[in-house]
């Protein structure tokens, strides 16, 4: 392996990032300093990982390092919340260009550590390498203490209730903010909307609640609404309907669209990166998902229903707008070239 950055070798590095991470709970046995971490096994263990690209899921001239490690590590938490697990650990692997000094590179893992202190996770360890653009892929695990805990993406079915965690549109409109600058919205709700942006939180006790609610199907919304809905469909095999004029939208989502020639509804169901948690619910259990979600510090908004069951290709989702009409809408595509010249953050 080839140092990461002029001036310093890999191992310097490393013993700069070990002095920098702690360990919450009593699951961990070893971290960073061994060939791999020692994890106390039970129960069920749930894994993602994601990958971060320069130019694809972020710019530095709209994000700081200390900014990208909290962004990094809250989207791949926000995967098990998505499932309903409790946030265990986290390994992160690093590419690192020659204009990325160390000093960088330890903000990032600063921001990262500040956010795993706030869930209770514990960054084990990962690698670091010389790379042409600057890339972070993070490996988070999560545990449940049963199978029966956790909550998967195709267990909805017709006639049930769709509903969301939170407020949407917020990282959609920072986003836009960060990208044209000027604005005439109050100062604080445009820093509000910047930090939905720069900042987002995975809604891992809400995700727990909602399983222990009895849901039937959720995912985090990360590539936005309209992107989102469709893999519960194409997982359950139902139709889905949802009404765009009943998502429930961060303040100042509205005034950000109107200056992109859009609406708050249109922006909060295409912009992504919210993290906030879509499901489905029976509608038996509205008043405990309710109550649950409640108590883990958030609140759900109903928005829309599922359909008769389908299959394959022929699953869908219509986002109608307040006339009943189907709007044609789409999420982010990793593959896609962006329709705003911009990347992620």
């Amino acid at each position: 392996m080839c140092p990461p950055m002029s001036g310093t070798s890999e191992f310097q590095l490393i013993g700069e990032i070990r002095k920098r991470l702690g360990r919450r709970g009593d699951r961990v046995l070893r971290t960073a300093g061994d060939d791999a971490a020692f994890v106390r096994a039970g129960g069920v263990t749930v894994t993602s990982v994601d990958a971060f690209v320069e130019g694809i899921h972020f710019r530095l001239a709209t994000t700081s390092l200390r900014d990208l490690g909290h962004k990094c590590l809250a989207a791949s938490m926000s995967d098990l919340a998505a499932c309903g697990a409790e946030a265990g650990e986290a390994y992160l692997v690093l590419g690192l260009p020659q204009n990325i000094a160390e000093r960088e590179v330890l903000e990032l893992i600063e921001g990262a550590e500040e956010l795993a202190v706030e869930i209770g996770a514990t960054i084990c360890g990962g690698d670091v390498s010389a790379s042409n653009e600057l890339f972070v892929a993070v490996t988070a695990v999560g545990h449940a203490a049963n199978e029966t805990d956790l909550v998967s993406r195709d267990g909805a079915r017709a006639g049930e209730l769709v509903g969301v965690t939170g407020r949407l549109g917020g990282a959609g409109a920072g986003l836009v903010l960060l990208e044209r600058k000027g604005h005439g919205l109050p100062v604080e709700v445009g820093e509000q909307l910047i930090e939905r942006q720069r900042r987002p939180r995975p809604q891992l006790a809400a995700g727990a609640a909602l399983a222990r609610a009895g849901v039937s199907a959720m995912l985090d919304l990360s590539d936005g609404l309209a992107s989102d809905a469709a893999r519960i469909s194409e997982e359950s095999g139902v139709a889905i309907d949802i009404e765009l004029a009943g998502l429930p939208l961060d303040e100042g989502v509205d005034a950000v669209a109107g200056t992109m020639g859009a609406t708050g509804p249109e922006l909060a169901a295409t912009a992504g990166e919210d993290y906030e948690l879509l499901f489905t619910a029976p509608e038996k259990a509205r008043t405990e998902v309710e109550s649950a979600v409640e108590g883990a510090g958030t609140v759900v908004t109903w928005i829309g229903t599922t359909g008769p069951n389908l299959s394959g290709p022929d699953a869908a989702v219509r986002l109608l707008d307040d006339q009943g009409v189907a709007q044609p809408l789409s999420g982010w595509d990793h593959f896609a070239p962006s329709t705003s010249g911009s990347p992620r953050t």
